[in-house]
């Protein structure tokens, strides 16, 4: 339930004990090349879209328990799918109490739930831009994807202008749909990636494929399953979006790179783990192994 107060011309949202702003901010800016939000001053801005209107959202800690939403374009008329759309991205629905229960008892997770306290993940509502971002990351450097995010975002996302800034959204799916593979090579997706992305776009514009869809389907096992039918999802991307949009804490992307090198830190091996030898390692995790997953990928941004 989300828990959120109308003051009108702006919005707080009252967020859970276990909460941090701050440690939201480290995970938000770790990337220069990010164009969907911008942090200034430990003020965050995020342009987002609810029934065709354009909002503008400054959002800024403003005690320890709540976080404060402006609107620095004036107000906008349904604030109640922003203080949704806000509760969702920040993942404030999960009671975190019973990871940390576990994570101190676990020696690998036990100095990251200790030293990123408050930390959540920081999810990607939006289903077409998660399944997007997963496929652009696909085998290849975290630089390069986020160049190509870039190009996607330029080249075919809204986009509005104020005080000296340029604030981007996301390509909707309709938008994708239309385009032929050639107009995401020339921006150097691969074939197969421009394949898959405008075959999603499609998919989701039949409304064929949805969010609301793979929520009542509940089962994890189903989710995964259907998302893996898609062209395009094998299991990293599949575990990856549900982590990431669908907000479920047993997602776990066991072959990400990021995890790999994480655990080789955090463990101080020569090598990278084995998933045989990752699965060991998260025996004790059941059922939040997308939350020991984030926080072992935000022990990488020192």
């Amino acid at each position: 339930m989300v828990k959120w107060i109308d003051l009108e011309t702006s919005i707080d949202i009252c967020t859970p004990p276990e909460f941090n702003f701050d440690e939201l901010l480290v995970f938000l800016n770790r990337s220069e090349q990010e164009v969907l939000h911008q942090i200034k001053d430990k003020e965050l801005y995020k342009l987002i879209k609810i029934n065709e209107e354009l909002i503008l959202l400054k959002i800024t800690r403003k005690d320890p328990t709540t976080i404060h939403v402006e609107f620095p374009l004036g107000t906008p008329s349904k604030r109640e799918g922003i203080a949704t759309y806000i509760w969702n991205w920040f993942d404030l629905d999960k009671d975190l109490k019973s990871f940390y229960k576990i994570a101190k008892k676990d020696k690998i997770l036990s100095p990251l739930v200790k030293k990123y306290a408050g930390l959540r993940i920081i999810g990607i509502p939006d289903l077409f831009e998660a399944l997007t971002w997963a496929i652009i990351g696909q085998q290849i450097n975290l630089t390069f994807a986020y160049t190509l995010k870039s190009r996607l975002v330029k080249h075919f996302g809204e986009k509005l202008e104020w005080n000296k800034a340029t604030y981007w959204l996301h390509p909707t799916e309709k938008a994708i749909s239309s385009l032929h593979v050639n107009d995401l090579k020339q921006l150097q997706f691969t074939t197969r990636k421009a394949e898959y992305i405008i075959d999603i776009a499609k998919a989701m514009t039949n409304r064929e494929l949805t969010k609301e869809n793979l929520h009542q389907l509940k089962d994890f096992e189903q989710i995964h399953k259907k998302l893996m039918s898609i062209r395009g999802v094998g299991a990293w991307t599949a575990d990856y979006v549900m982590m990431k949009c669908l907000n479920h804490p047993s997602a776990f992307p066991i072959a990400d790179v990021g995890l790999h090198n994480a655990l080789k830190v955090q463990l101080q091996l020569e090598r990278k783990p084995t998933i045989e030898e990752i699965n060991e390692f998260a025996a004790n995790w059941e059922g939040w192994q997308a939350y020991a997953t984030f926080y072992l990928w935000r022990s990488l941004y020192e």
